[in-house]
């Protein structure tokens, strides 16, 4: 029986780099949709469910993906209610790559040290991987806040996974260099998730700062988010900082994407979004 990954995209164009980790994790073959919405989802969802036994049902699995995590969301959302009784399949939300880059982030700052009561700080995290990584780090624990160069932004943002989560974030407008280095100045944590090739601080603002502990940068693009820290950095110690790279941490991200696709086909049962997805992280760091 044939593992089938059906890849139903927000966008117009599903993206590559998701159906080559699918096939890496174990998918016999990808079907990758473009354009999917809640409203024309149905028939492609009758079309996984109906189709195999009770028994091979686990051998079909739902992806889906995407640039926006709010479209990526409702159609999650609405692809679960087309399930009934036995007839469902394993589904995986991943838009923006932001539930298993977040949750390799926090998972590798939460091996480097504790996070509990800690106070956090997301640069220009309105984003879906800062917003997602804003939420785990308040479930373990943390005092977490979200810069934006707009108010709004921010507060939207908060307002948003308070939601979805329930959990309660701050919202900071910092709308240049001096703003953010004001903003991380109290911080023990500092993520930079921020659009790439952007710097959001200068290596100034954090290297002498006391309170700082633990830092990571999702930016892979010169210049770094982060200046004065590298895209390869592993827990690096630097001036007495914990240091996580993009690629540092990214190693247990595509490790952590190919094991969800795994665990799609263990049964046909499976729901893997933020929470499901940052507990599998834990375990794998």
């Amino acid at each position: 029986m044939k593992k089938l990954l059906f890849q139903f995209d927000t966008d117009t164009h599903p993206a590559s780099f998701d159906t080559v980790v699918a096939y890496d994790g174990g998918a016999d073959h990808v079907i990758a949709h473009g354009g999917v919405t809640p409203e024309n989802v149905k028939a492609l969802v009758e079309g996984t469910i109906f189709t195999r036994a009770p028994k091979d049902k686990k051998n079909t699995a739902i992806f889906v993906g995407g640039s926006d995590m709010a479209a990526g969301q409702r159609l999650f959302n609405a692809i679960r209610q087309h399930f009934f009784l036995g007839f469902r399949v394993s589904l995986m939300l991943d838009s923006n790559g932001s539930n298993t880059t977040a949750a390799a982030a926090i998972a590798k700052l939460a091996s480097s040290g504790n996070l509990q009561g800690k106070k956090a700080v997301i640069l220009a995290g309105t984003g879906p991987v800062g917003q997602r990584a804003a939420v785990m780090l308040a479930q373990e624990g943390a005092q977490v806040s979200i810069t934006s160069r707009h108010i709004f932004n921010a507060e939207q943002a908060c307002f948003a996974m308070k939601e979805r989560f329930g959990v309660d974030l701050t919202a900071i407008e910092a709308a240049d260099m001096d703003a953010r280095a004001e903003a991380v100045q109290d911080a023990n944590i500092v993520f930079a998730t921020g659009a790439a090739g952007i710097q959001l601080l200068q290596p100034e603002h954090w290297q002498n700062n006391p309170n700082i502990e633990m830092m990571a940068d999702a930016n892979a693009t010169p210049p770094l988010g982060i200046g004065g820290t590298d895209m390869m950095d592993k827990g690096t110690d630097r001036h007495g900082k914990i240091i996580w790279g993009a690629i540092g941490f990214g190693t247990l991200k595509l490790a952590l994407h190919r094991a969800c696709i795994a665990k799609l086909f263990e049964a046909n049962d499976q729901i893997l979004d933020a929470e499901q997805i940052f507990k599998l992280a834990k375990e794998m760091a």
